[in-house]
């Protein structure tokens, strides 16, 4: 039996992925799905995408390590610390306008990305609760258990690890701050409504342009008037989306929602 052309398989691949697991593979760009499907081929000894689905259907374990390498994201505590220096000022407003605040880290990946916010939060004396979220069940497992290397702190400024950090683990009120959340961004409408601030950095990139169009606009959607969007830096806001938030700051990728005093 013939195979078929190599772009016909990898399509018919991701079709079954999405149907068998209600992965949203459509929303992906191809070149970084194909990068990330060509991992586990090579660890796993396969040369064809035929070969791979095949694998696929008689052992699910790999299925799992599929997904694991699909949704892998790279971070640390306060990556890019001229970034979070940027967003201070917005969060120390936000904190005064607002008894409590209602974060939302879309794409939490092991839960460096939502700490950080724990601690500026901590820092502005805020009360608040941050929805931290991902698709990924180890990103997940690793955000809950909260046990970091020293490496995941090269970029965290010393004073604030001693302050709020023991062992490797986020203390109280850190800790507490933050609430683990299963959460598809293709396919799942936000946790919660009128956040305070949303940070989606370096995930929408990924995406297709119509699947990042469609989730700027549920961004924005979630957003509370006077609230705050960070995006990564190589990310910008675009479609309708744009028209309805201020680039504050161009650099870092800083939106505010206007309205709310």
């Amino acid at each position: 039996m013939s195979k078929a052309p190599p772009e016909r398989a990898f399509e018919a691949l991701t079709e079954k992925i999405s149907r068998e697991r209600g992965v949203s593979c459509g929303s992906y760009k191809d070149k970084c799905l194909k990068r990330r499907i060509a991992v586990r081929m090579r660890a796993r000894g396969v040369h064809t995408y035929e070969d791979y689905g095949a694998l696929l259907d008689r052992d699910a374990h790999e299925y799992q390590e599929l997904l694991d390498a699909l949704t892998i994201n790279v971070t640390k505590f306060f990556r890019n610390v001229e970034t979070w220096n940027a967003l201070r000022p917005y969060l120390d407003v936000l904190a005064r306008r607002r008894p409590s605040l209602r974060v939302w880290s879309a794409g939490c990946a092991s839960g460096e990305e939502p700490y950080t916010i724990a601690v500026l939060l901590a820092e502005a004396g805020a009360q608040g609760l941050i929805d931290a979220t991902d698709v990924d069940r180890l990103s997940l497992e690793r955000t809950r258990q909260a046990k970091y290397p020293d490496a995941a702190f090269s970029e965290m400024p010393v004073n604030l690890r001693r302050r709020y950090f023991r062992d490797g683990q986020p203390q109280s009120p850190v800790r507490e701050l933050v609430q683990v959340r299963a959460h598809d961004l293709t396919r799942e409408p936000p946790p919660h409504l009128q956040y305070d601030l949303i940070v989606c950095r370096n995930v929408v990139i990924y995406f297709e342009r119509q699947a990042q169009e469609r989730l700027f606009q549920v961004f924005v959607d979630a957003l509370a008037p006077g609230g705050v969007l960070l995006l990564g830096k190589v990310e910008t806001l675009f479609g309708p989306a744009r028209d309805r938030l201020t680039l504050v700051d161009p650099r870092e990728r800083i939106y505010v929602k206007p309205g709310g005093q």
